[in-house]
């Protein structure tokens, strides 16, 4: 039986047990000795990380050729329609890559979300959003850049699944295991 960890990352902290530079690693958090990251989340991204001792699950859950769909909430600087949303949908050129198709909406403020540390910077001139985007990839910063591409940066991230794994109640720093 493999250990599966869902553990909601806070800010700050990276996808790995060892810290770098200003940044906290997983050590400070987990005390679960063999059990690894499958994917990453950047330091200044939060919600779902998944650990698991599975080498097999590890692959299986990070590789973007299993195309796991990925749920992320994005708090975006301005507020963009349906219609400025559409490029995401339709896949974005990044001058490095050409993105998949992305699913995105509108939501408001996702329910039970728990502060930041630090705030995120605010203008009282700039209005923000919230959407929740769905993407089968997973590269470096892409979700921020792909906000940032058509006109919205992001502001804050939040990943809140993977696949049919979710943050579910998990505030920062709370962790569970699923024994699968």
């Amino acid at each position: 039986m493999s250990r599966l960890i869902l553990f909601n990352k806070p800010y700050g902290v990276l996808s790995q047990f060892t810290p770098e530079g200003r940044w906290q690693g997983l050590q400070g958090y987990l005390a679960l000795p063999g059990v690894y990251a499958a994917g990453r989340l950047d330091a200044d991204s939060e919600g779902l990380l998944i650990l698991t001792d599975d080498g097999a699950l590890q692959s299986r859950i990070a590789d973007p050729r299993h195309k796991l769909p990925k749920t992320y909430w994005a708090q975006v600087e301005g507020t963009p329609d349906d219609t400025a949303l559409e490029p995401l949908r339709q896949g974005v050129n990044l001058g490095d890559f050409i993105t998949r198709p992305a699913q995105v909406r509108l939501i408001g403020e996702p329910a039970g979300l728990w502060p930041r540390n630090p705030p995120i910077r605010y203008r009282a001139s700039i209005p923000t959003a919230w959407i929740e985007l769905i993407i089968s990839e997973g590269k470096n910063r892409q979700v921020r850049r792909m906000t940032a591409k058509i006109g919205f940066p992001a502001l804050r991230l939040i990943r809140a699944a993977v696949g049919e794994w979710s943050l579910g109640a998990l505030q920062p720093a709370e962790w569970k295991e699923l024994h699968v």
